[in-house]
C-alpha cells in the first residue's frame, strides 16, 4: 500500500511541477507575443492605408519606415540590436556568401555589400551578417 500511496503522490509532484513549467513559459513569452500582437494591428492599418491608395510614394514610404522601426523597438526590448557596419569581413561576425574578384590587393576581404542584416543579442552573434566580399587574386596578394 505504501508503494501506491508513493507513486500518487509522485505523480500529482509531477503534475503541479508540470503545471508551473507551462505557466512559467507562457508568462515568459507573453510580453514578446503581446508585442508581435501589435506589430500585427500595424501592418493591418498599413495594408488598409495601402488599399485606400490615398498615400503618395512620401507617405508610403515613411508609414513603411515606422513598421520597421516599430519592429526594431521590438528586438530591442528583447536586447537584439542590429550590428554595426563593417567594412572589412569578419569571420566571427560575418558569412561570405558571395565572393567577387577585385584587382586591388588592398581590397582584399573588403566587405563589397551586405546581403542580410546582422543581429546580437547583448554582445553575442545571435545571426552573422550575410555579405558579399571582394577577393584578390592570388598573383596581386
Amino acid at each position: 500500500m505504501s508503494n501506491e500511496l508513493t507513486q500518487q503522490a509522485f505523480d500529482a509532484l509531477y503534475e503541479e511541477l508540470k503545471q508551473y513549467r507551462e505557466d512559467f513559459l507562457s508568462q515568459a513569452e507573453k510580453p514578446l507575443l503581446l508585442d508581435l500582437l501589435l506589430f500585427y494591428d500595424s501592418m493591418n492599418w498599413f495594408r488598409q492605408s495601402m488599399d485606400q491608395k490615398d498615400m503618395s510614394e512620401e507617405v508610403l514610404s515613411d508609414s513603411f519606415q515606422y513598421l520597421m522601426d516599430e519592429f526594431l523597438e521590438i528586438l530591442y526590448r528583447k536586447e537584439i540590436s542590429p550590428m554595426d557596419p563593417s567594412d572589412r569581413f569578419d569571420r566571427s561576425r560575418h558569412r561570405a556568401v558571395k565572393v567577387t574578384p577585385s584587382s586591388s590587393p588592398e581590397d582584399n576581404e573588403k566587405v563589397a555589400r551586405v546581403l542580410k542584416r546582422g543581429f546580437l543579442r547583448g554582445t553575442q552573434v545571435l545571426r552573422p551578417e550575410e555579405v558579399e566580399i571582394l577577393r584578390a587574386s592570388e598573383e596581386q596578394s
